[in-house]
């Protein structure tokens, strides 16, 4: 929070009896007010964080974040508030962050001025509402699922809220953001915006432990007066196709809404017989299976196939397909045998989960997609469509396509590519943020 002036000193009759010129001494916690003004530094009785002179361009480039490396000093709130006022070594003011004690992502900006929680929580009303009127040309009878948040992408640090029909489900990934009193704007906005039935918070307990933040409450953060079940189970549309929703399973929040666009390209693009790899719940399939005669879906998780088939049941009426699929089985070791036993297809949809959680581990994430590309194309009938993608934010749009063009070239075969595609509109890049920039989405034609 933005400090406070410390009073002034009496400016009454004792100071007025003062010879000109003369400066009476100041007490000692006014000199340490003038030295703080003077070097630029808050008072220690305020919030504020002091960061390096990297970090400092970072903001001013307009990224919104700070490593704990990059954080000279911080002194936190005493009132428990997460906001500081960050300031760069020469004490100029940078803007308020949350600031997170454990994360590595120390700092989060929400604002470029002196924030107090007041302010903030204003700023959050707003940009909730924006972030929820930005999607409303999205929902549509075909299409009544979306991502309401996106995090930084819609400055709101640390929070991601989505919409399956008619429930709300949202995460909270920064400990700044772990606010009850956000909650309760959480729940009055989205409920006077969208009227749902249902509105739960879902966890994240890898990020929970990293930002150590406590379990969540238990039970719906809302539910419908007037619903007669829990709400924790739904139906969901994307692009036609219904799909089964439920708060108790699946990854994420619960589904893939960043492929949404991408499903609609796929429909497009494949015909034949087509393979779906990693297909989770049939997201992928299901709508290859409107235009290809035959669809096999491929994912290690029974749980997450036993969805898939429930979903091909509520679709089964609308596809053209002859024969939909799932097989158990490991991606690797399946395209492997596969691909040395001769097995053929005329499109191929690679969907895998991310291969690299840190920078570290992106070499052994580029190796992992270079041979299921090149198990893929061995496989793909001349004239054939590949779709591949990679969700890792650590792997670059330029690595990945060198990837595919490396596997390519093993496999002996030409490759053209159609289109390279992202995240669906609902999950827009914040041009300063690199990372809210993450899926890869290639569609190319095999000769």
């Amino acid at each position: 929070m933005p400090s406070k002036e410390n009073p002034q000193p009496d400016r009454g009759k004792n100071t007025n009896s003062r010879r000109p010129g003369s400066q009476v001494p100041p007490k000692r916690s006014d000199a340490s007010q003038i030295r703080a003004k003077a070097s630029g530094v808050p008072p220690e009785s305020a919030a504020f964080a002091v960061v390096s002179r990297r970090a400092a361009d970072r903001l001013r480039a307009g990224h919104l974040w700070v490593y704990r490396s990059d954080v000279e000093r911080v002194v936190p709130a005493q009132d428990g508030s997460a906001l500081v006022l960050v300031r760069d070594p020469r004490g100029q003011p940078l803007g308020t962050a949350l600031y997170s004690a454990s994360s590595q992502i120390a700092l989060r900006l929400v604002g470029a001025g002196a924030l107090n929680d007041q302010a903030w929580t204003a700023l959050f009303r707003a940009r909730l509402r924006a972030a929820i009127d930005f999607r409303r040309p999205i929902l549509s009878e075909q299409t009544d699922a979306c991502r309401l948040v996106f995090g930084e992408a819609d400055f709101l640090p640390g929070l991601v809220v989505d919409k399956y029909g008619d429930l709300v489900i949202f995460q909270v990934l920064a400990q700044g953001m772990d606010d009850p009193a956000l909650r309760v704007e959480l729940r009055t906005i989205l409920v006077e915006a969208l009227s749902p039935r249902a509105i739960f918070e879902r966890e994240d307990a890898r990020i929970r432990e990293l930002e150590q933040i406590g379990p969540a409450p238990e039970g719906p953060l809302y539910l419908d007066p007037e619903a007669t079940d829990t709400g924790a189970a739904t139906i969901f549309r994307l692009n036609g196709l219904r799909f089964h929703y439920d708060t108790g399973s699946g990854q994420k929040t619960g589904a893939f809404l960043d492929q949404r666009e991408n499903y609609a390209a796929a429909a497009r693009h494949c015909r034949g017989e087509a393979l779906d790899v990693c297909t989770y719940q049939g997201g992928f399939a299901l709508h290859l299976a409107r235009g290809c005669r035959r669809v096999t879906g491929v994912d290690a998780s029974r749980a997450a196939l036993e969805v898939a088939e429930r979903n091909l049941d509520l679709n089964r009426s609308s596809l053209a397909a002859n024969e939909v699929e799932w097989i158990e089985a490991n991606a690797f070791d399946l395209l492997r045998e596969w691909s040395d036993t001769g097995a053929k297809f005329d499109s191929i949809v690679l969907d895998p989960p991310a291969f690299a959680k840190s920078r570290r581990a992106a070499d052994g994430a580029l190796r992992g997609y270079k041979e299921l590309n090149l198990r893929a194309l061995k496989m793909l009938r001349p004239g054939g469509t590949l779709i591949t993608c990679s969700c890792s934010h650590h792997v670059g749009v330029e690595e990945f396509t060198a990837v595919v063009a490396a596997a390519a070239s093993d496999a002996h075969r030409q490759v053209r590519l159609l289109e390279r595609r992202g995240a669906a509109g609902d999950h827009p890049v914040l041009l300063a943020v690199p990372e809210t920039e993450y899926l890869k989405c290639l569609i190319c034609r095999v000769d």
